[in-house]
């Protein structure tokens, strides 16, 4: 199911085991080992990627402990190492003295305890389907799994089971005495329904032993990870940043940016959210003129994106969306370091939370990944006021926290980007802080707990002054009626052959202050503009769209 959208980026071989093959496990590792070795003498810059589900998992386990100058990076799903605490274990003994007229019953025992089989077929029919056709596909994979049945007596015999299972008994124990030694990159998926292996549980152990090791869970489903719908192996590569070229992972040079049906799911995923703030759009166009729509923001890169950092961030999902629906232009977002990557595990969210942000573009912050961004012609969104600005504090609404200096002027200049100053409005519509950073400090058990937070991840600005450093915390919001979201892109700022005089620190720090002047201008425009909207409500919206269709652009205020 995942070969093809895997071979659109990986040169793919595939490990197969005949029914009635009889390699040991030992064999069968020093048969992947072989085939390891070769690729990478071939190519020993390139790393090698080893997937591997339930057993898989520990022939890949097995072979990064036997080699380890190799660059592995190990994909684990369910893995096969938790085979002494499952219910597995006892049937090893009991299939000895079976008889065999009841092969059939065990194997259907078994395929019932993969996941769940009426799940698996839904998912494949219930996809906006007329009833007609719905009915049609669940009696043809409710037949499917039928034959299934038939087909897993004939191809599990007690004599072929007996040896698989001998066969993971013991590759979990060679896993498990060698996990000390294991130091490749892994990302292990477990299942929370897993009914063969206590997945979840060992995701958990696996997670805390290994070294350099991330996990994404699965929920909602069975021991077949990759036999099931709505998993999407690249996807889950792409999200957690597991993908790279060379030696060492580049958040800018390894991206892959999202398919259409990638990009179909988040914008499913976001639907209420996008109906609750319907959001207004307007930019600027070379002429000065205020239009609807973003046909002012330039098609060419490099483009540099300055603005508003609304509270909690709340702006970014309509905004990265319509711009790339309408525009077809993606932004790269700069994103703290702790959506990436963690100093030590606690309480911060888990990484997985922002799986969707790196699918979309998401970088670490940095001069290295600002450079690397507009020297490939991107489209570059910066938020000066970063952390802070999106946790301020209460009546700090629409307020720039911008630290004193010029941090992106002369690296706009270095490659003639133009700087796109925008604002956005409607926080305050949809919240108030009730108890800010300040507040929180006051109490020492909560100030204990920010402070450890903020140990966990790195910092951004750490040389420069309290005002723009911001320690990791959720201020507490109120929520309010729902209002509306606003975005004005203002008018692009040249850059292209002012490097020598941008060079000048004085004159870099005026066209500084000039596209804060202008973000604050933005701001204020659609602080003003917005009373003039009949539609800022969301029950005005409701009723217009109850009328005109609920896909309707709702109108606006008159420019």
């Amino acid at each position: 199911m995942h070969h093809q959208s895997l071979g659109e980026i990986f040169d793919i071989w595939c490990l197969h085991i005949p029914v009635k093959d009889r390699t040991s496990f030992t064999d069968l590792v020093k048969l992947v080992e072989q085939t390891v070795r070769s690729e990478n003498c071939h190519s020993p810059n390139r790393p090698i990627y080893l997937v591997g589900e339930s057993l898989g998992a520990c022939l890949a386990l097995a072979v990064a402990v036997r080699n380890p100058d190799i660059d592995l990076s190990l994909i684990l799903a369910n893995p096969g190492t938790s085979f002494e605490k499952s219910q597995l274990q006892p049937l090893i003994p009991l299939l000895g003295i079976i008889p065999v007229q009841y092969q059939l019953s065990l194997s259907y025992m078994l395929s019932s305890m993969t996941g769940d089989p009426l799940r698996m077929a839904m998912d494949k029919v219930m996809k906006g389907l007329t009833l007609q056709q719905t009915a049609e596909g669940l009696l043809k994979d409710v037949a499917a799994m039928s034959s299934y049945v038939y087909v897993l007596a004939n191809i599990l015999p007690e004599d072929t089971l007996l040896w698989k299972l001998k066969m993971l008994k013991s590759a979990s124990a060679f896993a498990n005495s060698r996990l000390h030694a294991v130091k490749a990159q892994t990302l292990l998926l477990t299942s929370g329904r897993d009914q063969l292996l206590p997945s979840e549980d060992e995701g958990k152990r696996l997670h805390r032993a290994l070294p350099k090791c991330e996990i994404r869970r699965f929920n909602d489903n069975g021991h077949y990870l990759f036999l099931e719908d709505g998993v999407d192996l690249v996807t889950v590569i792409k999200g957690a940043s597991f993908y790279r070229r060379g030696k060492c992972r580049d958040y800018v040079f390894d991206y892959i940016p999202p398919t259409p049906s990638e990009f179909k799911n988040i914008c499913e995923s976001n639907r209420l959210f996008m109906r609750a703030t319907s959001p207004v759009m307007l930019s600027t166009l070379e002429d000065g003129k205020i239009v609807k729509g973003l046909a002012g923001i330039p098609s060419e890169g490099p483009v540099l994106f300055i603005g508003y950092h609304m509270l909690l961030g709340y702006e970014l999902v309509p905004m990265v969306m319509n711009i790339l629906l309408e525009r077809n232009i993606l932004m790269r977002g700069m994103a703290h370091p702790m959506m990436f990557m963690r100093k030590k595990e606690g309480n911060l969210p888990e990484l997985s939370s922002f799986d969707t942000y790196r699918i979309m573009g998401a970088v670490p912050v940095s001069g290295t990944n600002l450079y690397k961004l507009l020297s490939s012609k991107a489209h570059v969104l910066l938020y000066p006021g970063g952390l802070r600005e999106a946790c301020h504090r209460k009546g700090e609404q629409y307020k720039l926290i911008w630290p004193e200096q010029s941090e992106f002027v002369r690296m706009a200049a270095r490659f003639g980007a133009k700087i796109v100053p925008f604002g956005v409005a409607g926080e305050d519509d949809f919240g108030e802080i009730v108890f800010d950073y300040d507040d929180q400090m006051k109490i020492p058990f909560v100030k204990d707990f920010i402070k450890s937070l903020s140990e966990e991840a790195d910092t951004v600005r750490s040389g420069l002054n309290s005002e723009v450093n911001q320690d990791i915390h959720s201020p507490v919001v109120l929520p309010k009626f729902p209002g509306r979201f606003y975005y004005y892109f203002g008018k692009p700022i040249e850059t292209e052959g002012r490097m020598s005089e941008l060079r000048d620190r004085d004159n870099a720090h005026e066209l500084y202050m000039q596209v804060k002047l202008e973000v604050e201008k933005c701001l204020a425009f659609l602080q003003e503009k917005r009373e003039s909207d009949p539609y800022r409500n969301l029950l005005a919206r409701l009723a217009y769209q109850s009328t005109h269709g609920f896909d309707s652009e709702v109108p606006t205020f008159e420019l």
